[in-house]
């Protein structure tokens, strides 16, 4: 399935660490090197989510029959919602000739290290819980025990970020600039061969 050398990249961390805002600017400075797998998921859609750009949107049953039949390469379970990867949204990012970007839960990514996809793994940490708290707020979709169970499972998140051995890279995301200055510099590091000289050029400048 993977096109040899085209390692996909994998970004986890806790809802309201910057992880979408992070992956934008990156598809935003390359937009012919990244390719987006939309993940599918069986909860209600955002203000201002679009089906099949942001999440292909589904249903339990539906979803349930697709992982019975082995059409994703992982999934996780997030606050009574299936989330999942499938093979085919993976596929046709690498057969574009894109590195595939993947926003996963720390259960994908067990589920990913397992296969043959060989991904670069980086984690975005917030800056304190403080901090996601006050993310988590101000986005104003979260009741008061959604807040809750989003604060406790982003601690475990923490917890199996900073554990040695899990990602690559740890980026902490105190300012949004340098963090994605780090992501930016790190995935380049990484997959120079895949980038023109004249982008390589301007991210030295």
């Amino acid at each position: 399935m993977l096109q040899k050398g085209l390692r996909p990249l994998v970004i986890c961390g806790p809802s309201g660490s910057g992880k979408s805002t992070l992956i934008k600017r990156l598809f935003d400075e390359f937009p012919d090197r990244f390719g987006f797998s939309v993940s599918h998921t069986t909860r209600q859609p955002r203000p201002g989510e679009e089906h099949g750009k942001h999440y292909y949107f589904t249903t339990k049953e539906k979803m349930q029959d697709q992982i019975d039949k082995n059409q994703f390469i992982e999934t996780a379970e997030f606050n009574n919602n299936l989330y999942g990867t499938s093979k085919n949204s993976v596929e046709e990012v690498i057969n574009s000739g894109k590195i595939c970007v993947l926003d996963i839960e720390m259960q994908g990514v067990e589920q990913i290290k397992k296969t043959s996809l060989n991904p670069l793994l980086v984690f975005i940490k917030p800056p304190s819980l403080d901090e996601l708290e006050k993310r988590l707020k101000m986005r104003k979709t979260e009741t008061d025990d959604s807040l809750k169970q989003r604060l406790a499972i982003a601690i475990e998140e923490i917890k199996y970020g900073e554990k040695a051995g899990n990602f690559h890279r740890i980026i902490v995301n105190d300012n949004i600039d340098k963090a994605y200055a780090e992501l930016r510099d790190f995935i380049v590091g990484e997959l120079r061969q895949f980038f023109k000289k004249e982008e390589l050029d301007a991210i030295k400048k």
